[in-house]
Parts: structure tokens; C-alpha cells; sequence
């Protein structure tokens, strides 16, 4: 595992007996023998609004970041993913969505197989500035009819 994968997992599993986590980021590069900057690149790529988190992040005196779990429904998280997709999508996009919808239990992993499938290069053989605007349609679609209604 790479030491952001790691950091990461440390912060969730904090997440999980916690609602609302409140950490010092230089005491958390130290646990970890790493500069700041690695828990900052962690925090904003790995704990978006997006994935369900909210973020607020303090300057000074060592710096302290607080970090919510948002508990929201299956439904509201697949129409907040779809809401922030824009009009195209790489392969390598679709596939970050992918993961972070299986680690948060939003699909199952044959939901998940079938929306890489429909959206991989290998189905979309077009040139690449149709190809990328067809598959967040059809990403965005096929989200849409997994929302309960």
C-alpha cells in the first residue's frame, strides 16, 4: 500500500467510532514520518464533498483539519455524483467514480462491472472528443436507474 492508501484507511477507520473527527496535520505527518503536504493531498483528494465528506481546514499554529462524515442516502449520494459530472468523462474518470461508489456500498460489484463495461474505450471505439462526451451520458443514465424512487 502506498502511504496515501494507508493515511486514508487511518482517517476512516478514526471515522468510524467518530461523526465529526478533528485532527492536528502536523501531529498526523509525524505518526506517519511524512511531510504535511502528503495528509493535504490525502484530505483533498480522498475526502471530497463528492464522496460524502465535509472538510474544514485551518492554517497555523501546526493546522488542524475537521473532517464530517455527511450521512446521506443512496439516492441523494447517486444524484449528487450525477449533478457533478460534466458533459464527458475519460475511461480513468469513470473508473475513480466506479471505486468510490463500491467503497461506499453505494453499488454492488456486478452494478459495478456493468458500468465499466458499458463505458469502457473498448465498447466506445469513437474518436475521443465524442467518445468522452458519450460516456457520461451513458454513465449518467445508467446512474439515473439506479436511484430508488
Amino acid at each position: 500500500m502506498r502511504i496515501s492508501d494507508v493515511i486514508e484507511e487511518f482517517i476512516k477507520e478514526m471515522l468510524k467510532t467518530e461523526d465529526e473527527l478533528e485532527i492536528q496535520r502536523n501531529e498526523l505527518a509525524e505518526h506517519f514520518n511524512c511531510v504535511p503536504s502528503q495528509i493535504n493531498y490525502v484530505i483533498s483528494t480522498r475526502f471530497k464533498p463528492s464522496q460524502g465528506y465535509y472538510v474544514e481546514s485551518r492554517r497555523g499554529g501546526g493546522g488542524h483539519i475537521t473532517i464530517k462524515k455527511v450521512n446521506i442516502t443512496q439516492s441523494n449520494y447517486i444524484m449528487h455524483l450525477i449533478n457533478s459530472i460534466g458533459d464527458s468523462l475519460t475511461s480513468n474518470e469513470v473508473d475513480i467514480f466506479i471505486s468510490n461508489l463500491l467503497s461506499d456500498d453505494i453499488v454492488t460489484k456486478k452494478e459495478a462491472k456493468l458500468l465499466k463495461v458499458a463505458t469502457s474505450d473498448n465498447v466506445l471505439s469513437l474518436p475521443i472528443e465524442i467518445k468522452d462526451s458519450l460516456r457520461a451520458r451513458i454513465f449518467k443514465n445508467m446512474l439515473i436507474n439506479l436511484v430508488d424512487e
